[in-house]
């Protein structure tokens, strides 16, 4: 075999744009790895844990920085998936450090859910930078993140959507375009808020089902099987019985979500008794410290004889 038949062909990349990732937990780090295996040019991490981002910088061949703007000088193409509106005007509003800093014709990619008028804020602030945004909020999993199945709801106007299509597509099977900036958090916060609702109501259901000394494997068959059935049930319902509340999406997440959609509903004068019930709930969690909990831990308020507390061997992932 000849030297240049052993040569292992490396693979054409897919853009020329360099690109950047500000917040490497679960979602971050896992959406920055698919991007890297499709041969994406991957040059900066940033993340508050420095260990996180200097241990997904050398896993991908970046460089952790230390500093918000020496990011964004590294990069044409900014990723940001941060927890909520305070950290996101943190990282781009910051007076002593920011992403905007010398931000002309950088593009950012803004992942986390948001209140749509933080999205629109940040994008305002990028535009007076001559910067471009786009909201991609995720409805997805971490499994869905390293293997490019994301499905991503986009805000962004539409040349600038148009101009980052092919990467977006590469990290999603299921790309919606919503509309401008702030329409697809406004989606978003529909989508959590319903989910929250249904995952409370699989709670109250199951625990009241168990109170009553039903067989609960039965109940979760007949709920499939009737008006009671939801995606919840599938992704949740074991968890809640098993008392398996590895964290996949916070209790505490699920109670600023609710909080987003409490405040969209108020500005137009909208009364959702429902929701608010809901946040409660999560928002008892949050108090009595088991806010990191997945989601399906708020079946601990709801089952007879749980007390609201961590079961001992709860695993609980790191970032």
């Amino acid at each position: 075999m000849s030297k240049k038949a052993a040569k292992k062909k490396v693979p054409r990349r897919p853009s020329p744009k360099k690109i950047a990732f500000v917040g490497v937990g679960r979602m971050g780090a896992n959406m920055a790895r698919h991007l890297k295996d499709l041969n994406y040019n991957i040059t900066a991490i940033y993340d508050v844990n420095r260990n996180a981002a200097e241990d997904l910088a050398a896993e991908l061949g970046a460089t952790a920085f230390k500093k918000l703007a020496d990011v964004t000088a590294a990069a044409d193409i900014i990723f940001t998936v941060v927890t909520n509106d305070a950290a996101m005007k943190k990282i781009f509003l910051g007076k002593k450090d920011s992403l905007l800093t010398n931000a002309s014709g950088k593009t950012f990619i803004n992942c986390a859910t948001l209140s749509p008028d933080s999205q629109k804020a940040i994008s305002t602030a990028a535009k007076r930078r001559k910067a471009n945004c786009i909201e991609a909020c995720m409805a997805s999993s971490i499994s869905h993140a390293r293997e490019g199945k994301l499905y991503l709801m986009i805000g962004a106007d539409p040349d600038v959507y148009k101009k980052n299509i092919k990467l977006l597509e590469n990290l999603s099977t299921n790309l919606r375009y919503i509309g401008k900036i702030g329409k697809a958090a406004e989606v978003k916060a529909l989508v959590n808020m319903v989910m929250n609702i249904n995952t409370a109501g699989l709670a109250e259901g199951l625990g009241l089902a168990k109170a009553m000394g039903h067989d609960l494997k039965l109940i979760c068959e007949v709920f499939s099987q009737t008006g009671a059935n939801s995606r919840v049930l599938e992704t949740d319902a074991d968890d809640m019985i098993d008392r398996d509340h590895e964290c996949w999406f916070s209790s505490e997440h699920a109670a600023k979500d609710s909080g987003i959609a409490a405040t969209l509903a108020k500005s137009k004068n909208l009364n959702l008794p429902v929701n608010a019930a809901t946040k409660s709930q999560y928002d008892q969690m949050v108090k009595l410290g088991i806010g990191d909990l997945d989601k399906s831990g708020i079946a601990e308020l709801t089952f007879p004889g749980r007390t609201g507390t961590k079961k001992k061997n709860t695993r609980v992932r790191k970032r």
